[in-house]
Protein backbone atom coordinates (compact mmCIF):
# COMPACT_ATOMS: atom_id res chain seq x y z
CA UNK A 1 0.00 0.00 0.00
CA UNK A 2 0.91 3.81 -0.56
CA UNK A 3 2.93 4.51 2.56
CA UNK A 4 1.45 8.58 2.82
CA UNK A 5 -2.22 6.64 2.01
CA UNK A 6 -1.57 4.39 4.95
CA UNK A 7 -0.06 6.98 7.13
CA UNK A 8 -3.07 9.26 6.79
CA UNK A 9 -5.70 7.12 7.36
CA UNK A 10 -4.50 5.78 10.69
CA UNK A 11 -4.28 9.64 11.86
CA UNK A 12 -8.34 9.85 10.32
CA UNK A 13 -8.92 6.92 12.58
CA UNK A 14 -6.85 7.75 15.91
CA UNK A 15 -8.89 11.24 15.46
CA UNK A 16 -12.36 9.20 14.60
CA UNK A 17 -11.47 7.25 17.81
CA UNK A 18 -10.85 9.86 20.10
CA UNK A 19 -14.03 11.44 19.21
CA UNK A 20 -16.99 11.06 21.37
CA UNK A 21 -19.37 8.24 20.54
CA UNK A 22 -20.83 5.47 21.40
CA UNK A 23 -17.71 3.20 21.77
CA UNK A 24 -15.50 5.54 23.55
CA UNK A 25 -18.63 6.79 26.09
CA UNK A 26 -19.21 2.76 26.41
CA UNK A 27 -15.69 2.29 27.28
CA UNK A 28 -15.38 5.21 30.16
CA UNK A 29 -18.41 4.23 31.86
CA UNK A 30 -17.64 0.20 31.74
CA UNK A 31 -14.25 1.86 33.59
CA UNK A 32 -15.66 3.98 35.60
CA UNK A 33 -18.19 1.35 37.49
CA UNK A 34 -16.63 -2.08 37.06
CA UNK A 35 -12.79 -1.01 36.81
CA UNK A 36 -9.95 -0.47 34.02
CA UNK A 37 -9.66 -4.15 33.31
CA UNK A 38 -13.39 -4.46 32.68
CA UNK A 39 -12.57 -1.20 30.28
CA UNK A 40 -10.01 -2.37 28.51
CA UNK A 41 -11.64 -5.83 27.78
CA UNK A 42 -14.53 -4.36 26.68
CA UNK A 43 -12.55 -1.79 24.38
CA UNK A 44 -10.90 -5.32 23.05
CA UNK A 45 -14.63 -6.52 22.10
CA UNK A 46 -15.08 -3.31 20.39
CA UNK A 47 -12.58 -2.99 18.16
CA UNK A 48 -12.40 -7.05 17.61
CA UNK A 49 -16.11 -6.11 16.11
CA UNK A 50 -14.13 -3.84 13.44
CA UNK A 51 -13.27 -6.94 11.68
CA UNK A 52 -16.89 -7.56 10.47
CA UNK A 53 -17.67 -4.34 9.74
CA UNK A 54 -14.05 -4.56 7.10
CA UNK A 55 -15.24 -7.57 6.16
CA UNK A 56 -18.39 -6.50 4.90
CA UNK A 57 -17.38 -3.38 3.42
CA UNK A 58 -14.81 -5.57 1.63
CA UNK A 59 -17.63 -7.86 0.15
CA UNK A 60 -20.00 -5.63 -0.35
CA UNK A 61 -22.47 -6.40 2.28
CA UNK A 62 -21.87 -2.89 3.53
CA UNK A 63 -23.68 -1.95 0.34
CA UNK A 64 -26.61 -4.28 0.93
CA UNK A 65 -27.17 -3.13 4.23
CA UNK A 66 -27.09 0.42 3.11
CA UNK A 67 -29.54 -0.84 -0.24
CA UNK A 68 -31.90 -2.61 2.12
CA UNK A 69 -34.24 -0.01 4.36
CA UNK A 70 -35.81 -3.15 6.12
CA UNK A 71 -32.38 -4.88 6.63
CA UNK A 72 -30.80 -1.41 8.39
CA UNK A 73 -33.77 -0.70 10.56
CA UNK A 74 -33.85 -4.78 12.02
CA UNK A 75 -30.10 -4.64 12.60
CA UNK A 76 -30.64 -1.09 13.86
CA UNK A 77 -33.51 -2.26 16.27
CA UNK A 78 -31.20 -5.22 17.29
CA UNK A 79 -28.49 -3.38 18.63
CA UNK A 80 -31.01 -0.52 20.26
CA UNK A 81 -32.47 -3.15 22.15
CA UNK A 82 -29.23 -5.07 23.58
CA UNK A 83 -28.44 -1.24 24.58
CA UNK A 84 -31.53 -1.29 27.00
CA UNK A 85 -30.65 -4.19 27.95
CA UNK A 86 -27.93 -3.70 29.07
CA UNK A 87 -29.43 0.26 30.43
CA UNK A 88 -31.54 -2.37 32.80
CA UNK A 89 -29.28 -4.15 34.05
CA UNK A 90 -26.96 -1.12 35.27
CA UNK A 91 -30.13 0.38 36.55
CA UNK A 92 -30.16 -3.10 38.83
CA UNK A 93 -26.79 -2.39 39.85
CA UNK A 94 -27.24 0.34 41.45
CA UNK A 95 -30.50 -0.20 43.11
CA UNK A 96 -30.95 -1.77 46.67
CA UNK A 97 -27.15 -0.88 47.27
CA UNK A 98 -26.60 1.51 50.50
CA UNK A 99 -23.38 3.59 50.56
CA UNK A 100 -21.16 2.47 48.18
CA UNK A 101 -21.20 -0.40 45.86
CA UNK A 102 -18.72 -2.91 44.59
CA UNK A 103 -18.06 -3.22 40.89
CA UNK A 104 -19.93 -6.76 40.19
CA UNK A 105 -17.53 -9.29 39.25
CA UNK A 106 -18.32 -9.94 35.47
CA UNK A 107 -16.14 -12.57 33.28
CA UNK A 108 -13.95 -11.44 30.61
CA UNK A 109 -15.30 -13.35 27.64
CA UNK A 110 -19.05 -11.75 28.77
CA UNK A 111 -17.34 -8.03 29.08
CA UNK A 112 -15.89 -8.96 25.55
CA UNK A 113 -18.65 -10.78 23.88
CA UNK A 114 -20.50 -7.46 25.24
CA UNK A 115 -18.23 -4.95 23.15
CA UNK A 116 -18.33 -7.25 20.48
CA UNK A 117 -22.16 -6.68 20.33
CA UNK A 118 -22.22 -3.25 20.71
CA UNK A 119 -19.94 -2.48 17.86
CA UNK A 120 -21.18 -5.34 15.41
CA UNK A 121 -25.19 -4.41 16.26
CA UNK A 122 -24.63 -0.51 15.08
CA UNK A 123 -25.34 -0.87 10.96
CA UNK A 124 -23.97 2.93 11.28
CA UNK A 125 -20.47 1.91 11.38
CA UNK A 126 -20.66 -0.82 8.65
CA UNK A 127 -21.67 2.01 6.70
CA UNK A 128 -19.15 3.99 7.96
CA UNK A 129 -16.70 1.93 7.22
CA UNK A 130 -18.00 1.74 3.60
CA UNK A 131 -17.67 5.21 3.20
CA UNK A 132 -14.30 5.75 4.56
CA UNK A 133 -12.12 2.75 3.65
CA UNK A 134 -12.44 3.24 -0.41
CA UNK A 135 -10.87 6.58 0.15
CA UNK A 136 -7.99 5.36 0.94
CA UNK A 137 -7.24 2.38 -1.47
CA UNK A 138 -5.28 3.60 -4.43
CA UNK A 139 -5.24 1.28 -7.82
CA UNK A 140 -1.68 1.11 -7.98
CA UNK A 141 -1.84 -0.82 -3.99
CA UNK A 142 -3.25 -4.14 -5.54
CA UNK A 143 -6.60 -5.66 -5.08
CA UNK A 144 -9.18 -3.16 -3.28
CA UNK A 145 -10.68 -6.29 -1.28
CA UNK A 146 -7.17 -6.53 0.53
CA UNK A 147 -6.21 -3.02 0.86
CA UNK A 148 -9.41 -2.43 2.49
CA UNK A 149 -8.43 -5.54 5.09
CA UNK A 150 -5.43 -3.79 5.54
CA UNK A 151 -7.19 -0.46 6.70
CA UNK A 152 -9.30 -2.29 8.85
CA UNK A 153 -6.60 -3.87 10.82
CA UNK A 154 -4.81 -0.79 11.05
CA UNK A 155 -8.18 0.86 12.38
CA UNK A 156 -8.57 -2.30 15.06
CA UNK A 157 -5.01 -1.99 16.55
CA UNK A 158 -5.14 1.48 16.96
CA UNK A 159 -8.56 1.26 18.56
CA UNK A 160 -7.37 -1.42 20.49
CA UNK A 161 -4.60 0.99 21.77
CA UNK A 162 -6.20 4.00 22.39
CA UNK A 163 -9.64 2.18 24.58
CA UNK A 164 -7.02 1.18 26.61
CA UNK A 165 -5.35 4.01 27.77
CA UNK A 166 -9.16 5.75 27.63
CA UNK A 167 -9.43 2.63 30.52
CA UNK A 168 -6.42 3.19 32.07
CA UNK A 169 -7.14 6.48 33.21
CA UNK A 170 -10.70 6.13 33.41
CA UNK A 171 -10.24 3.49 36.17
CA UNK A 172 -7.28 5.42 37.97
CA UNK A 173 -9.87 8.12 38.23
CA UNK A 174 -12.57 6.06 39.54
CA UNK A 175 -10.01 4.84 41.75
CA UNK A 176 -8.82 8.36 42.85
CA UNK A 177 -12.46 9.59 43.45
CA UNK A 178 -13.45 6.30 45.69
CA UNK A 179 -10.29 5.43 47.37
CA UNK A 180 -10.74 1.97 45.81
CA UNK A 181 -14.25 1.46 48.00
CA UNK A 182 -16.47 0.98 45.04
CA UNK A 183 -18.80 3.15 43.08
CA UNK A 184 -22.05 5.17 44.86
CA UNK A 185 -25.14 3.47 43.63
CA UNK A 186 -25.97 6.70 41.52
CA UNK A 187 -23.25 5.96 39.55
CA UNK A 188 -24.93 2.67 37.48
CA UNK A 189 -27.42 4.61 37.24
CA UNK A 190 -26.11 7.14 35.52
CA UNK A 191 -24.43 4.51 33.32
CA UNK A 192 -27.70 2.84 32.83
CA UNK A 193 -29.19 6.64 31.65
CA UNK A 194 -25.66 6.81 28.95
CA UNK A 195 -26.65 2.97 27.30
CA UNK A 196 -30.69 4.01 27.23
CA UNK A 197 -29.55 7.62 25.43
CA UNK A 198 -27.15 5.87 23.37
CA UNK A 199 -29.86 2.67 22.36
CA UNK A 200 -32.93 5.54 21.85
CA UNK A 201 -30.65 7.59 19.41
CA UNK A 202 -29.90 4.81 17.62
CA UNK A 203 -33.60 3.86 17.52
CA UNK A 204 -34.51 7.62 16.44
CA UNK A 205 -31.44 8.54 14.44
CA UNK A 206 -31.48 8.53 10.66
CA UNK A 207 -29.32 6.41 8.37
Amino acid sequence: MDPVLLLSFTAVAVLLTLAPGPDLLFVIAQSLTNGRKAGVITGLGLSTGVVAHTFAAAVGLSALLYNSLILFQLVKYAGAAYLLYLAWMAWKEGSGAAGLASPPAQAAGALYRRGILMNVLNPKVSLFFLALLPQFVSAQGGEPAVQMIVLGAVFMVQAMLIFTLVSLCAGWLAGRLTGGKGMPPWIHKAKAVLYAAIGLRLVFSER
